[in-house]
């Protein structure tokens, strides 16, 4: 699969293995990797880094990655910031109250390289057009 565009990339994972491979993934494929380990932490990166995608976890301590995206987008200076949100629920709710929260693409877990790949780059591509 070809890619024409690499950015900086924020992975929101409290499970260093996770997070490991998801850098691998991506990091083979030119992307910068930025770490927070908590959505608070990605709120604080993410206004001042402006990475071009995020990709998060939903259960984390403290604040999900729910309310990371209905903050991100509720902000001005965030809200065209493409969110990948990563879980293990594959219900039709869970897909919508992750669209109603601001994600762009819901990615089931397990997923693929591949399948990571594509999320990021249908989160940026629908930002792009709606911009």
């Amino acid at each position: 699969m070809g890619i024409t565009w690499a950015g900086k990339i924020l992975i929101v994972k409290d499970s260093l293995r996770e997070w490991e491979l998801m850098s691998h993934y991506l990091g083979d494929w030119g992307y910068k990797i930025v770490k927070a380990s908590s959505a608070k932490e990605a709120l604080e990166i993410a206004l001042e880094e402006r990475p071009d995608a995020i990709v998060t976890n939903v259960v984390m301590p403290g604040m999900s990655g729910f309310e990371l995206c209905r903050f991100l987008k509720i902000n001005l200076s965030s809200q065209k910031m493409p969110i990948v949100i990563c879980s293990n629920k594959n219900q039709a709710v869970h897909h919508a109250w992750a669209r109603k929260q601001g994600a762009d693409v819901y990615l089931t877990k397990p997923y693929t390289p591949e399948d990571l790949l594509s999320a990021i780059k249908l989160a940026t591509e629908w930002n792009y057009i709606i911009s």
